[in-house]
């Protein structure tokens, strides 16, 4: 049975009206607030968060590389500043925009309480229109390609082998907001729920908007592939048959909202900056709880749960986090850990909903990393993003004269060395136990894509350490005079 809906499509050539620009975003940015519980920043001490891995275990020392949580910075925070980094003003908002004109000195109030209640993507935008600075106007949000092409992949939207990349240009850009919606309707949440579609519709274009599409990597595509990925994992039977509905519009949200306002640098770059968000949540999972608070933030804006009792509503808040929190990378050992015992002693019971949400962990997790067990033509294009990505970081890490952060020098790493390794460490492990768990064609399917991934990006290795070295000789002196050379991690 196909569902036949009408979306409204919003005029883009009308101001946008004052009460959207003043209306609270992801999270609110004051100081004071507890919206979400969360502490009074003037009352946090100066502890560092710290995880303790033992030094002969290199899966832990590369997870410890990718997600350090121990970076101390070098001044103290300031709660009522931005950026309090002695020799950095980095806002993050910015590190990829390519304005020349900044804010006046003398900012407008209304500015100012823009500034400091919506997400870092919407203040971008906000604060161009209040400075006068046209934004780039995307296209439609529907075109006559969804009722085609688009329409064709959703067809197979349970595919491994689906190509985001294509159907996000299928969607004008939309790829998030179509393939969430298809998802929803097709499992019948929408009505199951009795979820308004006006007040859904929003809250899915407001997520699309606050992922940072100049994020080479963290964007809303990623967003999409992963709620692609978490669809496959929900249909695989040893989930399909005990999940409930519950579960599933949670997975599917969870999903969709993991990297939501996600800045396009890592936990430590945030600390050793002194960003306020890394002071606001200890130095533990920064980004995953900006992530959480945020999408928690867009709920509680468009009313989307509004209808359920509000202990309904605030146990799918504290759950979402709980999914979110669990993508923290630096975490990766503890959740494998009990995964292979609960595999050990076949003590997963997944009647008991703690086993559930325990399982939607796991594969939300796997969903996350899940590029390298693509085919090759897709995962490739993920490793070449997401390394670009940190490489981008390590330049403004070198411009401002910071130690680089691992993985992050583009003049010591190459996109193979750095996937090979993040296979190895990282993925290999993760997808083994997974498949002891669901032992299935698509489980096999993703262990021999991962292999054959490896062993072509071992193949480029020295194809990539050539070029690399070439570039360094040819272009090596004029790079050192426009940014600065930090510390170097092998």
């Amino acid at each position: 049975m196909e569902v036949c809906y009408q979306l409204p499509v919003l005029p883009l050539d009308r101001p946008v009206p004052k009460h959207v620009l003043s209306r609270r975003g992801a999270i609110s940015f004051s100081s004071s607030s507890s919206l979400f519980g969360a502490p009074d920043p003037r009352q946090l001490s100066q502890r560092r968060g710290a995880i303790s891995y033992d030094s002969s275990d290199q899966t832990a020392l590369y997870i410890r590389m990718l997600g350090d949580v121990r970076v101390r910075s070098q001044v103290g925070f300031e709660p009522e500043r931005r950026s309090s980094h002695p020799y950095l003003c980095i806002d993050f908002r910015t590190l990829h925009t390519r304005l020349s004109c900044g804010s006046s000195p003398a900012d407008s109030g209304t500015e100012k309480r823009v500034h400091r209640l919506l997400s870092f993507q919407r203040y971008l935008h906000s604060s161009r229109l209040l400075r006068g600075i046209p934004q780039q106007i995307p296209l439609h949000i529907l075109d006559e390609d969804y009722s085609g092409q688009a329409r064709c992949m959703l067809e197979k939207v349970g595919s491994w082998n689906f190509d985001i990349f294509l159907f996000d240009k299928l969607t004008n850009g939309n790829s998030l907001i179509t393939l969430t919606l298809h998802l929803l309707n097709q499992y019948g949440l929408v009505d199951l729920f009795q979820l308004d579609m006006v007040k859904l519709w929003r809250f899915l274009v407001l997520v699309q908007e606050d992922y940072h599409n100049d994020n080479p990597y963290h964007n809303s595509v990623h967003a999409a592939d992963v709620t692609q990925a978490m669809y496959c994992y929900l249909q695989e039977p040893m989930l399909s048959k005990s999940l409930t509905s519950y579960d599933i519009l949670l997975g599917l949200l969870a999903a969709a909202t993991h990297d939501l306002d996600h800045p396009g640098v890592n936990q430590p770059f945030l600390i050793k900056t002194d960003h306020y968000l890394a002071t606001l949540y200890r130095n533990t999972s920064v980004l995953e709880n900006h992530h959480w608070k945020s999408a928690v933030g867009l709920l509680r804006e468009t009313g989307l749960f509004s209808h359920l009792p509000p202990e309904d509503s605030m146990n799918m808040e504290r759950e979402l986090g709980s999914l979110i929190l669990a993508t923290d990378i630096s975490r990766q050992n503890d959740y494998l850990s009990r995964f292979r015992t609960h595999l050990d002693q076949e003590s997963l019971c997944l009647s008991n909903a703690s086993h559930r949400h325990f399982v939607l962990q796991m594969a939300l997790k796997c969903a996350d990393i899940c590029n390298p067990c693509r085919p090759w033509e897709l995962s490739k294009q993920w490793s070449e993003k997401v390394t670009e990505e940190f490489f981008e970081q390590g330049d403004i890490e070198k411009k401002h004269k910071l130690q680089v952060s691992p993985l992050c020098d583009r003049e010591t790493n190459t996109v193979g060395n750095i996937q090979i390794g993040f296979m190895t460490y990282v993925a290999e492990p993760l997808f083994g136990e997974w498949a002891r768990f669901s032992d299935t064609r698509l489980s096999q399917t993703m262990l021999g894509h991962m292999g054959l991934n490896k062993a072509s990006w071992g193949g480029l290795q020295p194809e990539q350490t050539a070029i690399s070295e070439e570039t360094e000789t040819s272009a090596g002196g004029s790079r050192s005079k426009e940014i600065p050379q930090g510390s170097r991690e092998s």
